[in-house]
């Protein structure tokens, strides 16, 4: 039997103090709650799963094959915004031919299982993030439950917009990029990649996109564990802004600063705000040891 929430917070106040032998059966019961709470999470992922896998065909063709087809809405949104700001076709990318290829037998069904489980993650990540809390949240005194209202809410907000920005942003700006890149001047090599090489190109760079978009959210948690300040992020943002500058310049189809901009802007907008973060975090446990005092 699962073990109650008011059995796990006096499981948590055991082993906060000595141990017993009373705790040491709720540790029994804490290790089945949590054994609940992944088959939880597990089932909502396998149930999403399933679905992304009854309706592949169309995910395929809309989604996952989004970014590479030449009416994408990043290409007409990026191309019309280009042309209202008077930059010309700075914005506006090259249309591109990426014609894939399987060579292994179970390439389109092991691909088919990917994109249905990574989706399957995505979609279910609020429940399973709801269970990882529902998990910790005993451990947690009142005082520090006060401070995390709201967080899966603000955990899941900023991963879909990662990954929404590496989808709509990062991966057309990339596969246009590489698809259109050109070695040699004969003429004489076949651009033709691999299925596989595609699906984990856009998975990386959408997982990824989510998870930089933490950036604020893991400021919060380092600033509350006091392993950095607002301090010690000021006085690296010129190394941060150099950083992020590369990764823009790298990842854009071409050399002007416009196409750059609409990658880096948002990175920095993540950095200036996790020193905020850090800021107010740090004010907020200045004024608690003052109290204190």
């Amino acid at each position: 039997m699962a073990a109650t929430e008011e059995g796990r917070k006096s499981f948590f106040k055991k082993i906060r103090g000595q141990e017993t032998d009373d705790a040491e059966m709720s540790f029994i019961d804490h290790l089945e709650a949590l054994r609940w709470h992944v088959v939880r999470s597990l089932l909502a992922i396998m149930i999403a799963a399933v679905v992304f896998f009854i309706f592949i065909d169309w995910i395929f063709d809309n989604i996952i094959m989004g970014p590479t087809r030449n009416d994408f809405i990043s290409y007409r949104v990026l191309c019309s915004l280009s042309h209202k700001l008077h930059m010309g076709d700075s914005l506006c990318m090259p249309p591109m031919e990426l014609n894939l290829q399987v060579t292994s037998v179970s390439g389109t069904f092991m691909s088919s299982i990917s994109i249905a489980f990574v989706g399957g993650i995505i979609v279910a990540l609020p429940y399973v993030l709801m269970e990882i809390w529902k998990f910790v949240k005993p451990a947690l005194k009142p005082e520090e439950l006060k401070h995390t209202r709201g967080v899966i809410f603000w955990v899941s907000m900023f991963f879909f917009l990662g990954a929404s920005f590496g989808y709509f942003i990062m991966a057309p700006f990339t596969f246009n990029f590489l698809a259109n890149y050109k070695i040699g001047t004969a003429g004489i090599l076949l651009y033709r990649p691999m299925l596989s090489d595609y699906l984990d190109s856009l998975i990386d760079i959408t997982l990824g996109a989510g998870l930089a978009f933490e950036l604020p959210m893991a400021s919060w948690v380092l600033s509350k564990m006091g392993l950095i300040t607002p301090k010690f992020l000021s006085s690296y943002r010129k190394y941060a802004y150099v950083a992020l500058l590369v990764i823009a310049a790298i990842i854009t189809p071409s050399p002007d600063w416009g196409s750059q901009l609409i990658v880096v802007i948002p990175l920095i907008m993540l950095y200036e705000l996790s020193i905020l973060i850090s800021a107010r975090v740090n004010k907020a446990e200045q004024k608690k040891w003052e109290e204190w005092q």
